[in-house]
C-alpha cells in the first residue's frame, strides 16, 4: 500500500465521524471537492473501497472500519509526538481535548481560563453533550478526558473527585410554592416537576432523594435541556430540579429561586477521568492535575453568590415560621 498523507486520513476520520462529505469539509474549513479527492485517493492506495453511499449519508465498508481505526491512531500518536518534543523544551502545548455533560458546561470556564492564560501554548476542543454522547466520545477516544457527575459503568476509567455538585429545586420568584412557610417534597411533586432526561446526573440525584424519602418517582415532564427547563419555569410553568452551576446568571438576574424545602441542596461529586487503558497526552494530565488541586476552590467561589442567596432565603423562612 502506498504511503497516505495525513489529510487523507483526517478527511476519512471525519467522514466517518460526521457520515458526510459537507461536514467533514465545514470540520477541515475546505471544499466538499477536496475530501471527496482525499477520499479516492486513499481508496486507490489502499486498492478498495472505503466508503459507499447510503441514502444520504456515508457510510464506511469493512475495510473503511479497519482503516478509521488505525487512522484515529496514528493520528493521536503524531499530536502526542508533538507534545513530548515540546515538552523537552519546557513547554506546555498540544490541544486539550475534553467533554462535559451540558450541566458541567458553566463549571468548566473558570477552571479553563486559569489554565490555559499559563499555557499560551494549549489549544483547546471542548466538547459537550448528554451523559450518553460524552461516554460515547471519551469511548471512541475523540477526548482525552471527560467531567460528569458519576463514572460510566460500561467503561473502564480513572476517575478522580474534584469538587461537590449542588443541586436543587427552583422556581420563579413568583411562584406560590415560594411564599408557603412549610414547604415538603409533596408539595413540589404536586406542581409540575421538570427533570432531565433518564441517566443524567440531576435526574440520578433528584430520583434517589424522592425513593429515600419514600415518594413515588413520579415527574410533571422530563425535559432533555438545562436551558428549557430554566425557562419555563421561569414563565410559571412548573418547577425544575437543577445544577446550581447551570442557574448562576438566573438567579443573579431574579428569574429563579430557590425553593425553601428542607431538602436543599442536594450534593454529589463532581469527576474528572479518562480511560484506563489509553495513555493520555501531557496537557490533558496536566489539566486533570489542575483541576484536582484546584477545582475545589474554584467552584466555590463561583458559588459563593448562591450560598448568600440560599442563606438570605433561609432567615426569610425561618422569620415567617
Amino acid at each position: 500500500m502506498y504511503p497516505a498523507s495525513f489529510r487523507q486520513l483526517q478527511a476519512l476520520v471525519l467522514v466517518a465521524r460526521h457520515e458526510s462529505v459537507a461536514r467533514a469539509a465545514d470540520a477541515l474549513h475546505v471544499t466538499q471537492p477536496a475530501i471527496s479527492l482525499q477520499i479516492r485517493t486513499l481508496e486507490e492506495n489502499a486498492g478498495m473501497a472505503l466508503t459507499r453511499k447510503v441514502g444520504r449519508n456515508i457510510q464506511l465498508t469493512a475495510a473503511g472500519e479497519v482503516m478509521v481505526a488505525f487512522s484515529e491512531r496514528i493520528l493521536r500518536l503524531w499530536e502526542q509526538a508533538g507534545d513530548e518534543l515540546a515538552a523537552l523544551q519546557g513547554v506546555t502545548s498540544g490541544t486539550l481535548r475534553i467533554g462535559a455533560v451540558t450541566t458541567a458546561e458553566h463549571l468548566l470556564p473558570p477552571m479553563l481560563v486559569p489554565f490555559t492564560l499559563e499555557r499560551p501554548d494549549v489549544r483547546l476542543k471542548l466538547q459537550v453533550g448528554n451523559r450518553a454522547e460524552i461516554v460515547q466520545m471519551l469511548a471512541r477516544h475523540e477526548i482525552e478526558l471527560a467531567i460528569m457527575g458519576t463514572p460510566p459503568r460500561e467503561l473502564r476509567t480513572n476517575a478522580a473527585r474534584f469538587a461537590r455538585h449542588p443541586m436543587a429545586f427552583v422556581a420563579s420568584p413568583n411562584h406560590p410554592l415560594m411564599k408557603k412557610k412549610k414547604l415538603t417534597l409533596n408539595d413540589v411533586l404536586g406542581a409540575n416537576l421538570l427533570v432531565r432526561e433518564r441517566g443524567s446526573g440531576t435526574r440520578t440525584a433528584v430520583e434517589r432523594l424522592l425513593r429515600e424519602a419514600g415518594h413515588p418517582l413520579e415527574f410533571g415532564s422530563e425535559v432533555s435541556s438545562n436551558e428549557a427547563i430554566k425557562r419555563m419555569v421561569a414563565a410559571g410553568l412548573g418547577v425544575g430540579f437543577l445544577s446550581v452551576h447551570a442557574c448562576g446568571l438566573e438567579f443573579e438576574a431574579g428569574l429563579l429561586a430557590v425553593l425553601p424545602t428542607p431538602a436543599q441542596p442536594v450534593e454529589a461529586d463532581w469527576h474528572i477521568m479518562h480511560l484506563t487503558d489509553q495513555p493520555i497526552p501531557k496537557v490533558a494530565a496536566a489539566f486533570q492535575d489542575f483541576v484536582i488541586e484546584h477545582g475545589q476552590e474554584l467552584v466555590r467561589r463561583e458559588l459563593e453568590g448562591y450560598y448568600k442567596l440560599l442563606g438570605r432565603q433561609r432567615k426569610r423562612v425561618a422569620a415567617a415560621s
